[in-house]
């Protein structure tokens, strides 16, 4: 005889396990790590060091120490030596709906003596230097198949050419600066590395262009340079940027995701925006500055201040806080924003920039390594270089 009760129980069971199952899954922090070039794409090679093998190995140790974390899932672009297009690298992040695009990198240089890191964000600039970086890493697309017709209206060597810059820079570019700014840390302060030029920078890069999470493409370091290069190409020189790296994006996870909305993720999911139409041209838009130190915020918690004031940006999150000290570390005088879906909060206020030095430092000092000085005239944001000026 059938046990009807018992059959009624233990479908009641699987349905409950299931849908504990798909909630668990739905939680997790997805991290889409891209490992750059591969086959016949070598990247840079210097002193016998090729850069794909260099990637590769960096992003499968980071994945590694990120796998043992039960919160997280790890998306690879590439798990072996193979050619993967750069639209399709962001699109196998987009189709997994990461919650970040981490694109890993060695740099390379005709001065050998060139050596540090340096960790990009998305957006344009005229910067000589970026304009080189991304040059470089956009030439990957002309391996691809068709490319001159996937890429319509793209030229590699003039990433000015690309389209939606803009829109696309203003969506994602507060946790794109706050995940860059956290790798630079770790490089900095666990590795003793050389952050160069500030560390945290803007260019155009296709990869990142067409990725729709906060992402960013690192630098780990000079090829070309006969000591870095040997570091980068060694176990223990790859293990120890890998931890570096992974220990960045879980401080990520922690401030943007734990507790709280991922990253102030869009109501449109990444899944949903995969295209592969051709890329037309638009016109150049704004100049944005190289090295990130600035804002575009609507500033709504105190009363229009006249004249230029200074403040330090500490943390940008999806999330609204209270802003009481048991909230930020201890730090008092804090004051927010909300912009593009971000909320923004910004510590301290003063129209003496070297009082905002000392500002920035009591920032550091409470644990917010990654804070920066950031102006306003008469309630508007300005440049801080231009105040300086």
């Amino acid at each position: 005889m059938i046990n009807t009760n018992r059959i009624k129980y233990t479908f009641s069971l699987t349905l409950l396990l299931c849908s504990l199952l798909g909630f668990s899954q739905s939680n997790k922090f997805k991290v889409a790590l891209d490992a750059g070039h591969g086959d016949h794409d070598f990247g840079a090679v210097y002193n016998g060091h090729i850069e794909k093998n260099i990637n590769l190995a960096i992003a499968l140790k980071v994945g590694k120490i990120l796998e043992k974390n039960s919160s997280i899932e790890v998306i690879y672009t590439r798990k072996t030596d193979v050619f993967i297009g750069l639209i399709e690298r962001a699109n196998i992040a987009n189709r997994a709906d990461a919650n970040i695009f981490v694109s890993i990198h060695c740099n390379a240089n005709k001065n050998t003596a060139a050596d540090g890191t340096e960790t990009y964000v998305m957006g344009m600039s005229k910067n000589a230097s970026n304009l080189e970086a991304a040059k470089r890493e956009n030439e990957v697309i002309t391996y691809e198949k068709d490319y001159k017709q996937k890429y319509q209206g793209f030229d590699p060597n003039k990433p000015e050419t690309m389209l939606g810059m803009t829109i696309m820079q203003e969506e994602f570019i507060e946790n794109s600066i706050a995940l860059a700014g956290k790798i630079q840390d770790r490089f900095v302060q666990d590795l003793g590395k050389k952050s160069r030029a500030g560390g945290v920078k803007q260019a155009a890069f296709m990869v990142l262009h067409k990725a729709y999470m906060p992402r960013v493409l690192i630098e780990t370091g000079f090829l070309s340079n006969p000591v870095e290069g040997a570091i980068l190409d060694s176990e223990e020189g790859q293990q120890d940027i890998a931890e570096a790296i992974a220990k960045a994006i879980i401080s990520y996870k922690k401030d943007f995701f734990d507790g709280g909305e991922a990253d102030a993720t869009p109501d449109i999911k990444p899944s949903q925006r995969v295209e592969d139409k051709p890329i037309k041209t638009t016109p150049e838009p704004k100049k944005v500055d190289s090295v990130i130190k600035k804002t575009e915020p609507k500033v709504e918690s105190k009363p229009t201040a006249k004249g230029v004031v200074f403040k330090i940006q500490i943390s940008a999150s999806s999330k609204k806080l209270e802003t009481t000290p048991s909230n930020f570390n201890g730090l008092k005088n804090i004051s927010s924003s909300y912009y593009n879906s971000i909320y923004k909060y910004m510590y301290g206020e003063t129209s003496n920039y070297d009082e905002a030095k000392k500002l920035l430092q009591d920032a550091k000092n409470k644990g917010y390594a990654s804070a920066f000085i950031i102006a306003f005239k008469d309630g508007k944001s300005i440049d801080v270089k231009d105040v300086i000026k």
